[in-house]
């Protein structure tokens, strides 16, 4: 069993889920939410697009949070409509998708093996024509434009919805015990992130304490642009790791025969 406790950043909802799971595993999981996803104050263009889901070739959800604020509008009688694709970039979003009803016929994700991004996702669609097509990208109110760019020179008519916002964590007290527990003990915690902006998020909360002298200790990613952020922020070592309970257990666990 692996000692090092593992510190899971995603949104609440997010983390309870994962940190369970590798409890299960045998692993010491504690959630340490590091973005809050709130709901964007206007969901009357949420509701809008809805009705124009048909006109659209592709909506591509930047995340499984994109997809429950989305579908958390759509009224009882709608569903997805045949002919609109609906584009993913990770099992996260492509669960949620399923979950929430869309046709598994309608949801395209990056091939097996594949980098979990854009880019990766552009592949599997790069085939079509998409002259004079719409395509949506769900999202919260910033994010990459990598894709749209793409489609629009493809000439697709790209248009962005605001799904939720993302905020600084709102952390209680056993959070800050958490916090400041693993910026004391670094080489007794492991970061998950899924995010750069988490990593932001974290900065700033750790720059707080009177005796941080920065982060150090280990972080793991599922992508390299996010890795970049990690080793920016001051983290020792680094690892890109396939998303999933699986490969995050086995890249624990090999943290922990490095040190025994």
């Amino acid at each position: 069993m692996a000692h090092r406790r593992v510190l899971i950043t995603r949104p609440k909802e997010q983390a309870a889920v994962w940190v369970q799971a590798l409890r299960a595993r045998g692993l010491d999981a504690q959630a340490l939410p590091l973005i809050d996803i709130a709901p964007v104050e206007d969901a009357a263009p949420l509701r809008e697009a809805w009705g124009t889901l048909a006109d659209q070739q592709l909506v591509m959800f930047v995340s499984a949070n994109a997809v429950a604020q989305f579908f958390a509008v759509r009224a009882a009688l709608q569903h997805w409509p045949a002919g609109t694709l609906a584009g993913s970039t990770g099992p996260g979003t492509t669960g949620a998708l399923r979950a929430a009803g869309v046709p598994e016929a309608a949801i395209v994700e990056p091939a097996p093996g594949a980098t979990l991004d854009s880019e990766s996702l552009w592949m599997r669609l790069r085939h079509r024509d998409w002259k004079g097509k719409g395509a949506l990208i769900v999202r919260g109110e910033e994010g990459r434009d990598w894709l749209a760019d793409t489609l629009r020179s493809a000439g697709a008519q790209v248009s962005f919805l605001a799904a939720y916002r993302r905020m600084p964590p709102r952390m209680d007290l056993e959070g800050r015990a958490v916090l400041a527990q693993a910026l004391a003990h670094a080489d007794r915690h492991c970061w998950v992130f899924s995010s750069s902006q988490a990593i932001q998020h974290l900065r700033a909360l750790a720059q707080e304490w009177a005796a941080y002298r920065g982060l150090g200790g280990t972080a793991l990613v599922p992508h390299p642009r996010i890795a970049q952020a990690a080793s920016e922020a001051g983290f020792d070592d680094v690892q890109v790791v396939e998303p999933g309970l699986g490969p995050l257990e086995a890249a624990v666990i090999a943290l922990e025969s490095r040190v025994a």
